[in-house]
């Protein structure tokens, strides 16, 4: 194993559960002001999940007050204290931008079932 591919192993979180576009989930942040640290929850739908070793990241869409906000969050990034999976989409593509130009009832993505 070559020392570049190591190094990444090292740094890689593992304890991130298993989602894709189309979810619903939760992404509990760290947010530092001054000497406080306070924990900063952020919902919304996952329109697209960028795979790769530590430079993962994933695209998080929310509605708030009318205005939507996309937020990029890296996969492993230790700013991250955890992800729920709040509600699984069915969807039918790995990037679906086309929510970014839908609005109310329009956005809503059906659920997909699961067999659990």
């Amino acid at each position: 194993m070559n020392i570049m591919r190591q190094i990444e192993n090292e740094h890689m979180r593992l304890d991130l559960p298993e989602f894709r576009a189309g979810d619903t989930v939760k992404v509990h942040t760290r947010i530092i002001e001054g000497d406080k640290e306070r924990i900063q929850v952020f919902q919304g739908v996952v329109l697209r999940v960028s795979r790769g070793t530590t430079d993962a990241t994933f695209t998080v869409r929310k509605v708030s007050d009318g205005v939507g906000v996309e937020r990029i969050f890296p996969m492993h990034t230790p700013g991250i204290d955890r992800v729920e999976v709040v509600q699984q989409g069915k969807v039918r593509r790995s990037r679906i931008y086309f929510l970014r130009n839908l609005a109310g009832k329009a956005a809503r993505l059906k659920s997909r079932k699961t067999w659990e």
